[in-house]
């Protein structure tokens, strides 16, 4: 596979080397989009092909019995640690910090929204359900190769894509699947799009060619 974007991943590639893993992000900048209206807002959950390249960390809420199946979660809540987040929010916002994605039995949405929407939902951290009695490993592993792209009210966002130590045309179906989706989203598709850059940790920004968007 080559293509420009494919390059331009190369050239940031042989940049300045640093003493950890970079990951990769795509800044996408709309126009002649009225974000002011929240229906045009994008807010999508993308399974990337390749993974995130990193570590990302899921958390269960769940009966004894769902979290006994969820042997792949990085952290697990019973019912009563449910309770004792509620009481202690300052608490819980300690642990949010550490977890990329939590995923609760549906049964628990309607406390969660309740007492800790207001904690989890501006961080874009709402869990996903799950159904009592169904093996949520699945889900979880799914979330593990997860983003969240939310632009809240903002004509340009951000979104990771990748790490610098994934191959090249890995990072490329990476971001191709993140940019196809989010211009699903636009009525006039890459119109709606003034640019699009991709950059590492701590690179430079690289403009890339939406052309190469399979």
């Amino acid at each position: 596979m080559d293509n420009s974007i494919i390059k331009n991943i190369e050239e940031l590639k042989n940049s300045k080397k640093r003493n950890f893993i970079e990951s990769f992000e795509v800044g996408i900048n709309l126009k002649d989009v009225d974000m002011v209206d929240p229906k045009n807002r994008i807010a999508e959950e993308i399974i990337l092909p390749n993974g995130r390249g990193k570590d990302i960390k899921v958390a269960i809420i769940a009966s004894e019995e769902m979290r006994l199946k969820a042997k792949n979660a990085d952290f697990s809540y019973s019912l009563d640690d449910l309770n004792n987040f509620s009481d202690d929010k300052k608490a819980f916002k300690k642990i949010v910090k550490n977890i990329d994605f939590f995923v609760a039995e549906s049964s628990t949405m309607a406390t969660i929204g309740k007492n800790l929407g207001i904690i989890l939902g501006p961080r874009g951290k709402m869990p996903k359900p799950v159904p009592p009695g169904q093996d949520p490993s699945a889900v979880i592993d799914n979330l593990k190769k997860s983003i969240r792209i939310r632009s809240k009210d903002k004509k340009t966002f951000h979104a990771p894509f990748g790490t610098l130590n994934m191959g090249n045309d890995e990072l490329y179906l990476n971001i191709n699947t993140v940019l196809k989706r989010v211009i699903s989203r636009l009525d006039k598709g890459k119109g709606n799009i003034s640019s699009a850059y991709i950059k590492t940790t701590m690179g430079k920004a690289v403009k890339i060619d939406l052309g190469d968007i399979e």
